[in-house]
């Protein structure tokens, strides 16, 4: 099994953490204002590494969660990811933030029902969020989308199955939808040591980006515009 170093900046929480063989071998993390922690990710990644080079361990690859999130965030994260990447010649994974949001509620087994719907939430402003719907196997059901909340936004879900909503844009659901079906869970953030199963998952498939052309989540339209011919 690869040993992956793992980067989440995505939200007010900047994290670091190191998987080895399907574990967790190293982990920290820093509060801030949004995107503010990530200011603290060179020292936190410099401890990371020279925890490894102490014991000896090579990295294999990088992951870092490309998004949605804070723009200030996930760029300090994409930048540092690539720049090791790059500099010690290993593969980069990206995984979607939301997708690392939905991990802890799964490995506890918070969600009881079989055909329930996940719905990371990401705050944006406003009414607004990055949403999307996983069921439990993380298949989408939803793809990412920047949703207005209001009392009918995921009723089409809703009508058919529990859907959990989690995560720092869930309250603005809690003061719109009060479907019998809808479900909030507190306390649910994106953490590095939280990527370790997916990326893992991207590394046994060679699920891996380009590190020359890797963007987060918020420059991929802009990307793919400007990559599109003119004619």
């Amino acid at each position: 099994m690869a040993c992956i170093l793992h980067i989440e900046t995505s939200t007010n929480v900047c994290s670091v953490a190191v998987s080895q063989d399907g574990q967790c071998i190293f982990d920290q993390q820093e509060r801030g204002e949004r995107g503010a922690g990530a200011e603290r990710l060179g020292s936190m990644v410099d401890e990371a590494l020279s925890f490894t080079d102490s014991h000896a361990i090579p990295f294999d690859a990088v992951s870092v969660s490309c998004g949605p999130g804070s723009y200030t965030g996930l760029r300090i994260g994409v930048s540092m990811a690539k720049g090791i990447c790059m500099g010690r010649g290993l593969k980069l994974i990206g995984v979607p933030t939301l997708e690392v949001m939905c991990v802890p509620l799964l490995l506890a087994e918070r969600i009881a029902e079989e055909d329930a719907l996940l719905c990371p939430m990401i705050d944006a402003r406003r009414m607004e969020v990055y949403a999307a719907l996983y069921d439990r196997a993380l298949k989408v059901v939803r793809p990412v989308g920047a949703d207005v909340v209001g009392a009918d936004t995921y009723k089409e879900w809703l009508d058919e199955r529990p859907v959990y909503f989690f995560g720092n844009g869930a309250k603005k659901c809690m003061e719109a939808i009060s479907h019998p079906n809808a479900h909030y869970i507190d306390g649910v953030e994106p953490l590095a040591k939280w990527m370790q199963p997916l990326a893992e998952r991207r590394w046994l498939q060679e699920q891996f980006e380009d590190v020359a052309y890797f963007v987060p989540f918020y420059l991929k339209d802009f990307v793919a515009i400007k990559a599109k011919p003119l004619i």
